[in-house]
């Protein structure tokens, strides 16, 4: 019979590795599956990816030669089970073995039986002698991180908890608990839809180190502001709930449509403007931009495991590039003495304080240092030379956080 889980693991897995789609866009590709199919699957293929290093030299010793990727996933998967997801031995062997019959590789369903009943005889203490956060960063990531990486990539070996932005006056809902950033947190595999006030526009889903770069921006009643990129719209509604006039431009018409239709949700308005920030200008300047730029994205491991695994070096460079022309279009829609802040969801060094010295460089901006006030919440992210740095190993205790960088640079 078929598992709809495994299968379903197994086809976001090919989708991710072989064709480097994102998780969420091949899992998006799923909607003819129940939802608790498809949320299933998602958390088993989440797992894969997610420790994947792991999974692999478990694997290892068991195999006398490299099988094929389509069989090495299926192992994965049925390892995954039985170490990390705590299937029953008998269950995670015997799907494993179905799933391969299903898929075209009869021929290997002898050895996907041996070598899952010998993982499963080794236990879960076979990960005891190995380096399992090193073994699931890929070294150009563990690399670039420099002294945080183990502290990084220990964190992204477990599920994110669920953060909440609220609308001024809504109160803390029940089963979360305030942050001292005002992000209000829920323990992971809480359902979205679960929280009180989602539904009615109350609040809305966005982590706490993406909460900082608008709040840093402080943005005051009646001030004209830019959001730039600014779908799904988390930085907008803080801006707008803050009380600023915002205009939020948006390059995918896609991203656009659900900007407005998120907006109408949370009961905030703003100007929506469906143009590319590179090249668009406002007919008058604007007191301050908040520019959340496109990025690596390498700081949303944790949420989004297949990012480690579909990103390369080169990507890096290429993004690079886009945050430059970004940077110095929204230069120029800033007045005389008006303030921007540049923010990435990106761990890499390249995206962060050297896009600040690039832009000075090039557009006659200053850096303006975040204070120690400014932080008191977090003191820890605040850098030497004033920038804002957030890791997930950040928070350890209350369950990390995303990885950000942001700076505020001032015109003239």
């Amino acid at each position: 019979m078929a598992d709809p889980t495994r299968e379903s693991a197994f086809d976001l897995l090919t989708a991710v590795l072989e064709r480097l789609r994102p998780l969420q866009e091949a899992l998006d590709s799923l909607s003819e599956l129940e939802p608790r199919d498809r949320a299933a699957a998602h958390r088993l293929a989440a797992a894969v990816l997610r420790r994947m290093g792991t999974l692999d030299a478990v694997l290892e010793p068991f195999l006398r030669r490299e099988p094929p990727d389509p069989v090495r996933n299926v192992l994965r998967i049925g390892a995954a089970g039985l170490l990390l997801l705590e299937t029953p031995a008998h269950a995670a062997v015997a799907t494993a073995v179905s799933l391969a019959k299903r898929r075209g590789l009869a021929p290997f369903a002898g050895l996907v039986n041996a070598v899952l009943r010998k993982v499963a005889a080794a236990g879960p203490g076979v990960l005891g002698d190995l380096d399992t956060a090193r073994l699931d960063t890929p070294a150009w990531l563990w690399a670039a991180w420099g002294k945080s990486a183990r502290a990084i990539a220990t964190s992204h070996q477990t599920e994110a908890p669920l953060d909440f932005s609220l609308k001024p006056g809504i109160p803390t809902p029940q089963g979360g608990v305030l942050l001292p950033t005002g992000t209000v947190r829920f323990p992971a595999g809480t359902g979205v839809a679960c929280v009180p006030g989602f539904e009615t526009g109350e609040l809305w889903v966005q982590d706490a180190a993406a909460a900082l770069p608008a709040r840093l921006l402080a943005a005051g009643p009646g001030e004209r502001v830019a959001d730039l990129c600014a779908a799904p719209g988390g930085k907008t509604a803080q801006l707008a709930a803050a009380g600023a006039a915002v205009t939020a431009v948006e390059r995918d018409p896609a991203r656009t449509d659900r900007l407005v239709a998120n907006l109408a949700r949370w009961g905030l308005r703003a100007d929506v403007i469906n143009a590319d920030a590179t090249e668009w200008m406002p007919s008058q300047p604007f007191d301050a931009v908040l520019l959340d730029a496109p990025c690596s994205s390498t700081g949303t491991i944790r949420r989004h495991p297949d990012i480690a695994r579909v990103k390369r070096p080169r990507d890096v460079q290429t993004v690079v590039q886009v945050q430059d022309h970004l940077l110095r279009n929204a230069a120029g829609m800033l007045r005389k003495g008006g303030r921007l802040i540049y923010a990435v969801c990106s761990l890499q060094p390249e995206e962060g304080a050297s896009r600040i010295a690039a832009s000075i460089a090039t557009t006659g901006l200053r850096h303006d240092p975040f204070r120690a006030d400014e932080l008191a919440a977090l003191p820890e992210a605040l850098t030497s030379e004033g920038f804002l740095r957030t890791h997930p190993g950040l928070w350890r205790d209350r369950g990390g956080m995303d990885g950000f960088f942001a700076a505020r640079l001032v015109n003239g």
